[in-house]
């Protein structure tokens, strides 16, 4: 498991890449990745390209940061998911509360 974390040049998009298991065990590198959140981003990308397994305490995370941001569906997109996951998501009504694409 890793998260990469890159600030976009012009500050406003910060992009967060999870490989491996999204569970408890990310939760201090992915707080440090939001702690990187200010006034000035604008967006979260949330990068699941490389997850192969998110479990409830990910789900949870995922709802701090979009608080963090300030809880609009439009601020955080969660991109490349495989079929499990985004299955998981919707399950769990996320498409409803992010942008899952």
């Amino acid at each position: 498991m890793s998260v990469n974390v890159e600030l976009k040049n012009d500050t406003s998009e910060l992009s967060i890449k999870i490989s491996g298991r999204f569970d408890f065990s990310v939760h201090q590198e992915l707080r440090k990745a939001t702690d990187k959140i200010n006034s000035a981003v604008k967006r979260v990308i949330i990068d699941l390209r490389s997850t192969d397994y998110v479990d409830s305490s990910a789900l949870g995370m995922l709802l701090v940061l979009r608080d963090k941001i300030g809880g609009d569906k439009q601020k955080v997109r969660i991109v490349n998911a495989n079929s499990e996951v985004k299955k998981i998501l919707e399950i769990a009504s996320f498409d409803k509360l992010f942008t899952v694409a």
